[in-house]
């Protein structure tokens, strides 16, 4: 088979062209370990690629991309190789040259440097510069085409699109790789996402990678593919699957084949594998599209506004709660932390004692000080269904991947439970039990990003829901750091990430509460002042001297020394804090009261005393 001379957008007008398979999948058969860095081996033993690469070309493929899926700066850093890019990229247009005949088109295959990750758009701005680098590498080595493949969003995609289309005329490959059937993971139809990407320069589309044959080609009969574009489709062999600690694949070639007639059907031209592939795939593919003609594309009947209307289109749920009542007047959070041990019978009391002292709401850390505690989830559903207490829950970072905090924040919205704080979480290793993994697959911005999605009935996948979520979110704020100024930049940032309202660490000294109203006052959510009262002498030296960026004034510490521990010190706790209340409620209207070693009758006290103090203020008023 000779080629014609013209590029792969021509030649597909009146031709079928069979695409490679899988390169990562099948050097993990061939010994390859994970966790390789797989782009290094251009350099360091390039003719194990040409082997995988000339595999494919004998098996039929006539698309050969290089290896260079992540041979972008980001993805390089990792291995420590991120001043190799213009090495590692020219090298793998050299190795796959050499390793097929001159009837095959080599194309520069560029990944999406997000795949993977969570989706964070301030972060996928910056992305611009590492492609221009990665594809001007693959053009300098004259490819005959450049792939942009396994994008789940279609802004990084355009991102992608925006700075390479004015680097060159040849023809460019748009590919995306969806979570759900039909849909990319930030929300688009792939009607709509075909349409935005062709209109930004991209002379091929199609999908690749997550899925396999049967959910892509539910995808593609679903969607409409612009006039006069070709489409691509590069299933994987189906889903993953692990056995005795091997990867594998469960779609056989046969099932390819058969498979690759389907897709001819609806009108695809560029047809190759992905993740899971073989040589064997590709060549079941070739013999059974062998010297068959390219079908026209027949798109489904849409309505017109399914391409035109932008898929967020119902306005996100107010959230409810304390962000409403404290602009109404003083309110008060007050945390209890939960038991230890099964027994939650003191905790009840407590939230009972809390309530009819007036908190507004009674929040419950997510295992404190990596310390294992019962699930703030099961008391929050038991507080709010038995006592009509309304609970605020910590969301901890540290503790379950995305699947689980999806998982968690559904049955939250199922019980009714909409007031969460959004939290990093402190380390595994400097808890109870120090063995145990700190997950951290998030930041706290990104997951108060994540918890507004929901609000807006989209999941973190992108995949919409049936109703929306009505979540009020908090953010923490740590007052005691040597850069304060820092510490408020980063208190903003989660502002813009979207939440709704900030709860302190505990602050113990009048100057402290002065300068988090000086350095917040822009800020238009309410700020809840954290006040903890102090239980004796030794808890005081220890907070002030032990404890990062916290100081006591001398004051407060002689007035504590002055009371062996117990009863009487416990007043003179509460009557420092009362202090400090008095002024924060001068600059603030929210409260936060943390209970110390779960003296639950302290902060019951105080919460009636700043009701108190607000409903003379009120009357003073009037």
């Amino acid at each position: 088979m000779s080629m014609p001379q013209e590029n792969i957008k021509t030649y597909l007008k009146d031709n079928l062209l069979i695409g490679d398979g899988a390169m990562a999948t099948w050097l993990y058969r061939l010994g390859v370990p994970i966790g390789v860095c797989y782009e290094e081996l251009n350099l360091s033993n390039p003719e194990i690629i040409g082997t995988v690469h000339r595999s494919y070309y004998e098996a039929g493929a006539r698309f050969i991309q290089t290896n260079t899926y992540g041979a972008h700066r980001d993805a390089l850093a990792r291995h420590g190789l991120q001043d190799q890019v213009q090495r590692i990229n020219r090298s793998a247009v050299q190795v796959a040259r050499r390793a097929v005949g001159d009837d095959a088109y080599v194309v520069g295959g560029i990944g999406s440097i997000n795949a993977g990750r969570v989706r964070n758009m301030e972060q996928i701005g910056t992305y611009g510069d590492q492609y221009e680098e990665q594809a001007s590498a693959l053009l300098s080595e004259n490819v005959d085409a450049i792939l942009l493949e396994t994008f789940l969003d279609v802004d990084e995609l355009l991102l992608a699109l925006d700075v390479i289309r004015p680097l060159t005329d040849l023809p460019i490959i748009a590919q995306l790789a969806t979570i759900e059937v039909g849909r990319t993971r930030d929300g688009h139809t792939l009607t709509r996402a075909f349409a935005e990407l062709v209109k930004a320069g991209a002379d091929i589309v199609g999908l690749n990678c997550r899925m396999g044959p049967a959910e892509v080609l539910r995808s593609i009969e679903g969607a409409v593919v612009p006039e006069d574009t070709p489409l691509s489709v590069f299933p994987n062999a189906g889903r993953l699957a692990m056995s005795d600690g091997e990867y594998s694949y469960a779609s056989v070639p046969q099932y390819f084949g058969d498979s690759a007639l389907r897709f001819r059907a609806q009108g695809a031209r560029l047809i190759g594998g992905c993740c899971g592939t073989t040589p064997e795939h590709i060549r079941m593919m070739a013999q059974v599209l062998a010297e068959r003609e390219p079908l026209p594309r027949v798109n489904p009947e849409v309505q017109i506004e399914e391409a035109q209307t932008p898929i967020r289109v119902v306005p996100p749920v107010r959230p409810k709660g304390i962000v409403d009542t404290v602009t109404q007047r003083h309110t008060v959070i007050v945390e209890l932390d939960p038991p230890r041990d099964l027994d939650t019978e003191k905790f009840l009391q407590g939230t009972a004692e809390l309530r009819d002292a007036g908190a507004d709401a009674i929040t419950l850390a997510d295992n404190s000080l990596a310390t294992t505690r019962m699930s703030n989830l099961a008391l929050g559903s038991i507080m709010k269904t038995k006592l009509s207490a309304e609970p605020l829950l910590h969301i901890a970072c540290r503790d379950r991947n995305l699947i689980g905090q999806q998982s968690h924040l559904m049955g939250l919205h199922a019980l009714g439970i909409n007031q969460v704080l959004v939290i990093t979480g402190d380390p595994a290793r400097f808890g109870d039990l120090p063995g145990a993994s700190s997950v951290f697959d998030v930041s706290s911005f990104d997951l108060i990003r994540m918890i507004k999605q929901l609000n807006e009935g989209y999941s973190f996948s992108g995949k919409p829901l049936q109703q929306r979520a009505n979540f009020v979110v908090g953010a923490a704020f740590n007052p005691h750091v040597r850069q304060f100024d820092a510490a408020l930049r980063r208190l903003e940032k989660k502002v813009e990430a979207g939440a709704d309202y900030i709860m302190t660490q505990p602050v113990y000294d009048q100057e402290t509460i002065e300068l988090i109203y000086q350095g917040t006052k822009h800020l238009n959510i309410p700020i809840f002042i954290g006040i903890m009262p102090l239980t004796s002498s030794r808890n005081a030296e220890f907070l002030h001297n032990e404890v990062p960026g916290i100081k006591l004034s001398d004051e407060a510490r002689e007035r504590m020394s002055r009371y062996e521990p117990g009863e009487e010190a416990r007043r003179e706790g509460i009557s420092i804090a009362r202090e400090l209340v008095d002024m924060a409620m001068d600059r603030f209207k929210g409260i936060y009261l943390i209970t110390p070693f779960f003296y639950y009758q302290m902060t019951a006290e105080l919460t009636r005393y700043i009701h108190e103090q607000s409903n003379l203020g009120l009357s003073a008023q009037k």
